[in-house]
């Protein structure tokens, strides 16, 4: 499995969150509902990620799991 900083999905996520702090904090416009919806998509962003992520990981585990016991047949071995 890739490492999760190694990943594009990573990159494009921190852009986001990067993105939405930056106007969040009113450094590019101090208009509060644009400063709210930046706030918003970028927890939306750091979370898509996370259970993303989370998910990839978990169908890893199982799957290495089922090797294990020997339900998978590994086509290396």
């Amino acid at each position: 499995m890739t490492k999760g900083y190694k990943t594009s999905e990573f990159w494009l996520s921190l852009c986001a969150v990067l993105v939405s702090a930056v106007v969040s904090s009113g450094a590019i416009e101090n208009n509060t509902i644009l400063q709210g919806i930046a706030l918003v998509s970028g927890a939306l962003a750091a979370l898509g990620y996370s259970g993303t992520r989370a998910i990839t990981k978990s169908g890893e585990a199982k799957s290495n799991a089922l090797k294990q016991i020997g339900v998978l047949a590994n086509p290396k071995d």
